[in-house]
């Protein structure tokens, strides 16, 4: 089973993906943790180009490739045998990223991005995906709070992240059958309880 977390960046996604990840291995399940761009030591290195501020130069189309060419990497060498190993694999975004970054975030042509999406996953598609919500003003209190500096793809400014979170609110409306709305805004071990309920009846 494949289960990934979506979000703006200081949603707590990866928080979140990670209590999942410690409370399914409780139970005894065989799990896989992955965040993307990354998991692979060549996805890696592409994760380093995409998030560095240097690199501003980098134009939209190149982002799109370089984030399906690390998610190719990482679906052929360890999520597809994960999953035909039986195993549990918890993602720390997958290709709804792309569609709400790439597509809604910076207006590339959605019906392109659905078809590289399908390649770059060989067609893989996740059993449940967790949108977790925040408001735009919330990004930057987080930020401010944590005294940490923005990269490039967090530096890309407030309409940006507005379209990103209205194309994740676009995508859940049109693929209800697998993602479930959680609010950013609850305390950590609510939002957890909330996750675990939901994935419990699926998995244990």
């Amino acid at each position: 089973m494949l289960i990934t977390f979506e979000g703006i960046d200081y949603s707590g996604k990866s928080t979140q993906a990670k209590l999942l990840v410690d409370r399914l291995e409780k139970h005894g399940k065989e799990v896989v943790f992955l965040r993307e761009p990354g998991g692979t030591s060549i996805s890696e290195k592409i994760r380093n180009i995409l998030l560095d501020k240097k690199h501003l130069e980098l134009k939209q189309i190149t982002e799109l490739f370089l984030f399906s060419a690390a998610r190719t990497q990482l679906v052929n060498e360890v999520i597809l045998p994960a999953l035909q190993a039986g195993k549990v694999v918890v993602c720390d975004r997958f290709y709804d990223s792309t569609t709400a970054y790439q597509g809604y975030g910076r207006g590339i042509n959605l019906n392109d991005i659905q078809a590289i999406n399908r390649i770059a996953t060989s067609g893989t598609k996740p059993r449940m995906t967790f949108f977790i919500d925040i408001e735009i003003d919330e990004i930057f209190r987080r930020q401010i709070a944590a005294g940490l500096s923005a990269d490039r793809m967090e530096s890309s400014g407030r309409d940006f992240f507005e379209r990103v979170r209205n194309g994740y609110w676009r995508l859940a409306e049109m693929e209800s059958d697998r993602f479930i709305i959680v609010s950013g805004k609850l305390p950590a071990d609510e939002i957890h309880r909330e996750i675990w309920d939901i994935v419990k009846k699926q998995i244990i």
